[in-house]
C-alpha cells in the first residue's frame, strides 16, 4: 500500500522524500551491524573473565561472540516491533471509519517484520544459550536428542524458546489486523513478549535478585519504546507523513518519560550489582560507567530534539530536516548502547564472586526474623513495580483533580480520598514489611492476596478514575485527530470490555482464580518463581478492581448492571471465598513445601500450622468488603433518589406541577364515576 501523491508538492520535493525514504532501510541495516559489532567486543574484554568465575570450559568462538552478537540482533528487532506497534496505536491516528491510515499501516507491517527477525533470533540464541551454559560447542548442543531435555534444565534457554513462539505470534498478529482497535491490543501483547527474558540472566539470580529484576523490566520496556519509538517517528518523517508534527510531539513525552525510567532503574541495577568502590577498579564498573556516559548523550540529543526540531515542526509541517537530522544520530547511538548494554549483561557482576545466603538465593535479600507487628509495618522494601505503580497512579489522580478545580469544576473529596487510600494499600502491600515477608510465608502471603484483591480494588473503584479522565481530559475535536479521551472511551466501549463486565464474567475471573491458584496446584508449581509472583499480584489487582468496578458502578461501563444483580454478585461469591478459606485450613499437605524449606528459615518450622493461619485469613477478611460495598451500595441508592427527588421537583416548577394536576384530575374522575354509578 502506498499513499496517494500530494499534488501541492513540488516534484522536486517528491523526489527528495523518495530518496531519504531509500535512505531508512540503509540506516536501519548499519544501526543493526553497529549493535552486532560493539557487543561481541566488549564481551571480548570480559570473557575469559566470566568463564573464569562461572567455572565452565570455553564454548568456542561461535558461541562466546556470536552470542552477543544475536543477542544484539534480537534486542533491536524487539524494539522495533514494540516501537511500531506504539506508533501505530498512539502517535499517528487512524481514518475516520477506524481503519488504520498510511503510517499506521506501515508502522504495523514494520513491526510484523521485525517480530520475525525476533521470532528467528530468539531462535538461533537456544542452541547458543546451551552452548554457553554448558562450556560444549555449538554443534553439540543441536542434536534432536539432547536439545529439548536441555532446555528444561536451563532457564535461559527456555525463554528464548518461549520468546520466540511468542514473538512468532506476534508476527502473524501483526499480518492479520487491519484496523486501529486491535494496534493497543497487539501493542500491550509485544511489551508481554519482553517479559520471558526480562526474568531471567544474571539479574535474576544472587543478592537482590528482586529489586535486579524488577528494575530491568523497567528498563527493558523503556528502552524497547524510546528505542522503536524513535525509528518509527524517523521512518514516518522521512516518507514526509502528514501527522509528523503530532507524532513528534507525542514521542517527545514517550521519550522523557523513557529516559526518567532508563536512568532510575539503570541507576538501582547498578547500585545493587556493583559497589561504589568497584566502578573504577572492574571490568562491570567500567562498563557501566560506559553505558552512563551514552545515556547522558542520548539526553543531551533529545534535548535538543525538544528544543530544536519539535519547535520547527510546529512553525512549518514540512520542516522536518532537523528532525530526521537529530533522530538518525541518537539511532546510530542507541544501536550502539544496545550492544554495550548486551556486552554489560554477559559480564559477571562483582557480587558473584560472594557467596549469597539460602535467603538471597531463593528471595534476593535476607529476613531479620519473624514477622513482628513492627517489622510488618516498618521493614520495608520498596517494590520498584507496584511500588511505583502506587505512587504514579496517585500523582496522575491528584493532577486530574487539580485541573477540574483550576477551571472550576467540583470533585467530591469521598473519591479522592477513596482513590489516595488505595494508592496506600497497593505501596504498603507490596513494599512494607508485608511485602517483604510474602514471598517466604504463606500466612503473610494470603494476608498480601487479600488485601489487593479484596481492599485496594474496591478503593480504586469508589475513586472514578475513568470519569476523572473523561472529565480531566480535554476533548479532541470534531475533525482533530483523537487523543487521550478518546483512547479512554475506547478503552470502555470495546468487545472485551463488554464480555468482561458481564456479571457472570466478572463474577468467575474474580472467584475461579483463587481455586485454579492454591487448590489446582499452579501455586505449588511457581511458588518459587518472582516473575510468578508479579503476575499472581497484577491478578489480584485486575480481577479485583474488574469486579467492583461492575459493582460499584461510579465509573461509566460498557453495559449497565440492575441494582439488585450488584446485590447478588457481592453475596454470591462470599460462601466461595469462605468455603476457599476452610479448605485452606482443612488441606494436610503444604503448598510449596520445598521451596519453603529451602529458604532456611529457622523459626518458620511449622508449616502447616502457616498455612492454616493463611486460610483462616482468607476466611475472615471476606467480611471486609461485603461491609465496604453494602455501606457504598446503600450511600448510592440514597444519592440516586435524592437526585431523582430533586429533578422531579425541578420538572414540576417548570410545569406547574402539571403531572400532579393531572394526578389529582385522574383520581377526581374516578370519583365521579363512581359517584354516577352508585344506585
Amino acid at each position: 500500500m502506498s499513499s496517494p501523491q500530494d499534488p501541492s508538492v513540488e516534484p522536486e520535493s517528491q523526489g527528495v522524500r523518495s530518496e531519504s525514504a531509500a535512505m531508512f532501510p540503509v540506516l536501519t541495516a548499519i544501526a543493526t551491524a553497529l549493535a552486532a559489532l560493539v557487543a561481541p567486543l566488549v564481551v571480548g574484554l570480559s570473557a575469559a573473565q566470566a568463564l573464569t568465575l562461572l567455572g565452565i570450559p570455553d564454548p568456542g568462538p561461535l558461541t562466546t561472540y556470536g552470542l552477543p552478537a544475536v543477542r544484539a540482533v534480537a534486542d533491536l528487532a524487539a524494539a522495533v516491533a514494540v516501537g511500531s506497534l506504539l506508533f501505530a496505536a498512539f502517535l499517528t491516528p487512524p481514518q475516520r471509519n477506524g481503519l488504520l491510515d498510511v503510517g499506521g499501516y506501515r508502522a504495523l507491517r514494520r513491526a510484523g517484520i521485525a517480530a520475525l527477525g525476533w521470532a528467528g533470533a530468539a531462535a538461533v540464541l537456544v542452541p547458543l544459550t546451551l552452548s554457553d551454559t554448558t562450556g560444549q560447542p555449538v554443534r553439540s548442543t543441536l542434536r534432536p536428542d539432547r536439545v529439548w531435555h536441555a532446555i528444561a534444565q536451563v532457564e535461559v534457554a527456555g525463554s528464548w524458546r518461549t520468546t520466540a513462539f511468542m514473538a512468532l505470534a506476534l508476527a502473524i498478529g501483526c499480518r492479520l489486523a487491519l484496523r486501529w482497535g486491535w494496534t493497543p491490543v497487539l501493542f500491550g501483547y509485544a511489551v508481554l513478549c519482553l517479559m520471558p527474558v526480562a526474568l531471567t540472566g544474571h539479574s535474576s539470580s544472587g543478592g537482590a535478585h528482586d529489586v535486579a529484576t524488577n528494575s530491568l523490566i523497567l528498563h527493558l520496556v523503556a528502552v524497547s519504546l524510546w528505542v522503536g519509538g524513535l525509528l518509527s517517528v524517523l521512518a514516518y518523517a522521512v516518507r514526509g507523513g502528514e501527522h509528523t508534527g503530532l507524532a513528534a510531539r507525542r514521542f517527545s513525552l514517550v521519550a522523557a518519560g523513557a529516559f526518567a525510567v532508563v536512568a532510575l532503574s539503570g541507576v538501582v541495577n547498578a547500585w545493587v550489582r556493583v559497589p561504589g568502590s568497584e566502578l573504577f577498579t572492574t571490568t562491570y564498573g567500567r562498563l557501566v560507567i560506559a553505558k552512563t556516559a551514552a545515556l547522558c548523550a542520548l539526553g543531551v540529543i533529545g534535548f535538543l530534539q525538544r528544543r530544536i526540531a519539535v519547535p520547527a515542526l510546529r512553525k512549518n509541517p514540512r520542516d522536518r530536516a532537523a528532525l530526521i537530522r537529530y533522530a538518525g544520530v541518537e539511532a546510530l547511538v542507541f544501536a550502539a548502547t544496545v550492544g554495550l548494554a548486551v556486552g554489560l549483561g554477559r559480564t559477571p557482576p562483582p557480587d558473584l564472586r560472594r557467596v549469597p545466603t539460602p535467603a538471597e538465593v531463593e528471595l534476593g535479600y535476607d529476613l531479620a526474623g519473624p514477622p513482628t507487628v513492627a517489622r510488618l509495618l516498618f521493614d520495608w522494601r520498596f517494590d520498584l513495580i507496584f511500588g511505583t505503580l502506587s505512587l504514579v497512579l496517585a500523582v496522575l489522580y491528584l493532577a486530574g483533580v487539580r485541573r477540574l478545580r483550576s477551571r472550576g469544576d467540583a470533585w467530591p473529596a469521598g473519591r479522592t480520598v477513596a482513590w489516595l487510600c488505595g494508592c496506600a494499600v497497593l505501596l504498603i502491600a507490596t513494599s512494607s514489611g508485608v511485602g517483604r515477608y510474602a514471598p517466604a510465608m504463606f500466612s503473610v502471603h494470603m494476608a498480601q492476596h487479600m488485601l489487593l484483591s479484596m481492599l485496594a480494588p474496591i478503593l480504586f473503584a469508589l475513586g472514578g478514575p475513568v470519569l476523572l479522565a473523561l472529565r480531566a481530559l480535554p476533548p479532541a475535536g470534531r475533525d482533530a485527530p483523537p487523543g487521550p479521551r478518546e483512547w479512554v472511551l475506547a478503552a470502555v466501549h470495546n468487545p472485551v470490555s463488554r464480555f468482561m463486565t458481564q456479571p457472570v464474567v466478572a463474577t468467575a475471573f474474580f472467584v475461579v482464580g483463587f481455586y485454579a491458584l492454591y487448590l489446582g496446584g499452579i501455586f505449588d508449581s511457581v511458588v518459587d518463581s518472582h516473575g510468578a509472583h508479579l503476575l499472581m499480584n497484577l491478578h489480584f489487582l485486575v480481577s479485583g478492581y474488574l469486579f467492583y468496578w461492575v459493582v460499584l458502578g461510579i465509573d461509566p461501563k460498557p453495559r449497565q448492571v440492575q441494582s439488585m444483580t450488584k446485590v447478588g454478585m457481592v453475596f454470591g461469591s462470599l460462601p466461595f471465598h469462605a468455603f476457599f478459606g476452610v479448605a485452606l485450613m482443612s488441606m494436610t499437605t503444604v503448598l510449596g513445601a520445598s521451596f519453603y524449606r529451602s529458604i532456611g528459615l529457622g523459626w518458620n518450622t511449622d508449616l502447616l500450622g502457616d498455612q492454616r493461619t493463611g486460610g483462616s485469613l482468607a476466611w475472615a477478611s471476606g467480611e471486609i468488603p461485603l461491609v465496604l460495598v453494602m455501606l457504598a451500595l446503600l450511600i448510592q441508592w440514597s444519592r440516586s433518589d435524592d437526585r431523582m427527588a430533586k429533578r422531579m421537583d425541578r420538572a414540576a416548577e417548570r410545569d406547574h406541577d402539571a403531572d400532579l394536576a393531572a394526578h389529582n384530575a385522574m383520581f377526581a374522575e374516578l370519583a365521579r364515576r363512581d359517584r354516577g354509578t352508585r344506585p
